[in-house]
C-alpha cells in the first residue's frame, strides 16, 4: 500500500470554498469548538460550564519557574503556533492567557486539572506529566484545525469548565515491531507523537526477532551489522546505533513515554544465531531469514557462552535505558523443552535485576517461576484454556504483575476484516469495538483487581512496512485502548464513546495520519479510507 495523500481533495476542497465566497461575499463557517465532554480518553470529573476562553494574539503561555513547566510550556507553544499565527510568549510574567502550574494537590505523577473560562485556561498538576497529559487535553478542547501547520482561521475558543483527571491505571503502553520490519528515528518518532496525544505513558520496543537484530551491541558487533541486515521479504533491514537509541529515548522522554526495550530469548533468535554460530548448539550458524513462521529457533540452554552473551546484550541495552523495565520475551519457545526454559529463565531474570532493571516478560513467563516484581504480559485470547488463564492467575495471586493485550482486543495488526489489505489474522477479526468493549479489571478470572497494572497495545510488523501502514492499522482502534487504560471503568460504554471516535476523525485528517474508516463509526462525511 502506498501512503495516501489527500493533496488533489484538499485543493478542490479550497477551490470549491473560494469560489463560494466569491459569489456571496462571506467566508465558510468556522468549525465549533469542541465540548468538554468529547475528550479521549474520557476524563475521571468533567463540570462544563461559564464562559468559554479565546485565544488571541496577545495571549501568553504562563508557567513557574521549573525547566519542567517550561519545557510543557514549549511544547504547547510549538503546536499552536503554526496554526493560529500568534507569537504566544512563553514567560514566568503577566496574568491570564494559559497557565501551566505545579502545585500539590491529589493528582498522582500524571493527573492534572484544567479550569477554562473567560480569563484563561489553567491547567494544575502536582507533577509535569500531569500538566503535559493536560496540554493534550487542552488540544482536543480546541477546533481540530489548531494541528495543522500553516494559520488558519480560527476563532480558537475553549469550552467553559473543569476537568478533573487521573488515570485507572499506571502502564498504559504500546508496543512497536521494529524487527519484522525496521522503521526509521524518525518513524518511531511520529509514532511517539501520536501516542502523546491519548496519553499514552510507555513505548515497547520490540528490538530483535528471527528476521532482524535492531540495536548496536558493542560486545557483540555482528548481531546488528549481519543480523540486522534484512527483513521480512529480504529488505535492506537497519538497525539502531546507541545514539540512535539514545534519541528514541530521549524523544520518548519528552513526551513522558518511557521505553521498554525487548530482547525476545530464548526464542525469536534467529538473526543472533545466525550471527553468532557458538551460539547455536551444534555450532553452525542458520541462514538468515525473512520469513513470517514462529517457533523454530532457540539459543543454546545448556551452553555457558549463552549467558556471557545474555549478559553482555542486557548489560549494554540497560545502560542505555534510563527507564526502570528490560522486556525479555519468551513466547513461543516451542524449539526449547519446558524444563530448559525454566532453567534458562532462572539463569536470565537475575541478570536484569543486577542491572538495575525490572524483569518484564510474555506471559509464559509464568510457567516458569517469575523474579519478584516481575510483569507477565498476557496476549492470549477469549478462548484461551482455561489451563492456562489459570496459570496466569495463579502467578498474579503470588504477585506477579499483569500487562493486558489479548491479542483479539488489542494487537492493532490484526485485520479490521477480511477486506482489510493490510495485518494477519490468526487471532481473528478485530473491528474497532471488539477493540474497545471489554474491561481490564475484569478480563481474566480470578486475578485480583489489584495485579492488573494495565494495558499496552502491541504492532507486529510482518505486513507492515511504513509510516502509513502502522497509522492505518493503529487509527481508530489506539484510542480506544488508551482509554481502557486511562479512563475510570464507569466511563467505558460503547455508544457514547463511538460519537466521541468519530470526532477524532477532522484531527487526524488535519495531522495527515492515514486511518481505517470502519462502518462501526458515525464518521463525518469526508476522510480516513
Amino acid at each position: 500500500m502506498r501512503q495516501h495523500r489527500r493533496t488533489l481533495r484538499l485543493l478542490g476542497s479550497l477551490l470549491l470554498v473560494a469560489m463560494a465566497a466569491s459569489v456571496t461575499g462571506a467566508a465558510p463557517a468556522p468549525a465549533a469548538s469542541p465540548t468538554l465532554d468529547r475528550v479521549i480518553p474520557a476524563p475521571a470529573s468533567v463540570a462544563p460550564g461559564g464562559s468559554p476562553y479565546r485565544i488571541t494574539r496577545g495571549t501568553h503561555i504562563r508557567v513557574d519557574g521549573s525547566r519542567e513547566t517550561r519545557g510543557v510550556g514549549e511544547y504547547l507553544a510549538r503546536i499552536l503556533r503554526p496554526s493560529t499565527g500568534y507569537r504566544l510568549p512563553v514567560t514566568t510574567q503577566g496574568a491570564g492567557g494559559i497557565r501551566l502550574r505545579l502545585a500539590e494537590g491529589p493528582f498522582g505523577a500524571e493527573g492534572y486539572r484544567l479550569d477554562s473560562g473567560r480569563a484563561g485556561v489553567t491547567i494544575t498538576a502536582a507533577r509535569a506529566a500531569g500538566l503535559f497529559h493536560g496540554v493534550q487535553t487542552l488540544r482536543q478542547l480546541l477546533p481540530a484545525a489548531v494541528e495543522k501547520d500553516s494559520v488558519q482561521p480560527g476563532p480558537w475558543l475553549v469550552a467553559g469548565g473543569t476537568i478533573t483527571d487521573t488515570p485507572r491505571y499506571g502502564w498504559r503502553g504500546a508496543m512497536l515491531d521494529v524487527s519484522r520490519h525496521f522503521f526509521t528515528v524518525d518513524q518511531v518518532k511520529r509514532y511517539i507523537d501520536q501516542l502523546a496525544l491519548y496519553k499514552i505513558n510507555k513505548l515497547h520496543l520490540h528490538l530483535s526477532d528471527d528476521q532482524g537484530w535492531r540495536i548496536a551491541i558493542d560486545s557483540w558487533p555482528r548481531l546488528a551489522a549481519y543480523g540486522g541486515s534484512t527483513e521480512v521479504g529480504g529488505g535492506p533491514g537497519g538497525f539502531y546505533t546507541k545514539a540512535d537509541y539514545k534519541e528514541i529515548v530521549r524523544y520518548a522522554a519528552s513526551r513522558y513515554l518511557e521505553v521498554v526495550p525487548e530482547i525476545d530469548m530464548p526464542g525469536h533468535t534467529n538473526a543472533a544465531l545466525a550471527s553468532y554460530a557458538d551460539l547455536n548448539c551444534d555450532g553452525v550458524a542458520p541462514l538468515l531469514y525473512t520469513g513470517t513462521e514462529v517457533g523454530f529457533s532457540s539459543l543454546c540452554v545448556g551452553k555457558e557462552i549463552t549467558y556471557d552473551f545474555v549478559d553482555d546484550v542486557i548489560r549494554e541495552l540497560a545502560a542505555l535505558t534510563p527507564g526502570r523495565y528490560l522486556h525479555i520475551g519468551g513466547d513461543e519457545a516451542h524449539s526449547t523443552s519446558h524444563e530448559d526454559y525454566v532453567k534458562f529463565m532462572d539463569r536470565v531474570q537475575p541478570v536484569v535485576a543486577k542491572y538495575g532493571k525490572t524483569v518484564v516478560g510474555w506471559h509464559q513467563l509464568t510457567g516458569a517461576t517469575p523474579a519478584p516484581g516481575a510483569l507477565a504480559q498476557y496476549w492470549g485470547l477469549d478462548g484461551t484454556s482455561a489451563e492456562e488463564k489459570a496459570q496466569v492467575a495463579k502467578a498474579a495471586r503470588n504477585g506477579t504483575g499483569l500487562i493486558l493485550s489479548p491479542a483479539d482486543r488489542v494487537y492493532l495488526d490484526m485485520k479490521y476484516t477480511k477486506e482489510t489489505p493490510l495485518g494477519l489474522s490468526w487471532a481473528g477479526y478485530v473491528e474497532v469495538r471488539r477493540s474497545y468493549d471489554w474491561d481490564p479489571g475484569a478480563y481474566l478470572p480470578d486475578v485480583p483487581g489489584g495485579a492488573v497494572r494495565g494495558v499496552e497495545a502491541p504492532m507486529w510488523s510482518e505486513t507492515l512496512e511504513n509510516s502509513a501502514h502502522i497509522e492505518f492499522m493503529a487509527f481508530p482502534r489506539l484510542p480506544g485502548v488508551a482509554e481502557l487504560g486511562w479512563s475510570p471503568a464507569a466511563t467505558h460504554d460503547w455508544e457514547r464513546y463511538r460519537g466521541r471516535l468519530a470526532a477524532q476523525a477532522e484531527r487526524w485528517d488535519a495531522l495527515g495520519i492515514e486511518w481505517y474508516r470502519s462502518p462501526q463509526v458515525p464518521w463525518p462525511a469526508a476522510g480516513g479510507r
